[in-house]
């Protein structure tokens, strides 16, 4: 059964909560942006944090069968750009998403409402 882009959203968006990720927002941009339906955009703490949650949600969407088209910026981490086609994912250092406001970008995008367990959290 295909994954709906919704079960892929949701699934990102436990991985960046269960790796201590903050500021989660997901905007649906169907038919607004040529690149992507739907934009995830959240942050680490710093670059290494922004790295390693990238790591984890490439390799939790490979467990279900999702690959990314591309991957950017796993170098530095200032700025993780985590392509999955129809999901986007950005994650960023605090400083530099405030700087680029990539949600200002698409105003009239919808917000999506992400089902994140928080009970699920691991501990240490």
């Amino acid at each position: 059964m295909e994954r709906s882009s919704i079960d892929t959203l949701n699934d990102i968006a436990q991985v960046i909560y269960d790796k201590n990720g903050m500021n989660i927002l997901a905007l649906d941009v169907q038919g607004l942006s040529s690149i992507t339906d739907y934009l995830l955009i959240a942050e680490g703490n710093v670059g290494r944090h922004a790295t390693s949650i990238a790591k984890a949600i490439i390799e939790e969407l490979k467990e279900k069968g999702e690959t990314p088209g591309h991957v950017e910026g796993l170098q530095t981490g200032d700025w993780v750009v985590v392509d999955f086609g129809h999901v986007m994912v950005h994650l960023f250092t605090a400083g530099l998403r405030e700087k680029y406001e990539l949600e200002k970008l698409w105003p009239e995008s919808k917000i999506v409402d992400l089902h994140i367990d928080i009970s699920k959290k691991a501990m240490g």
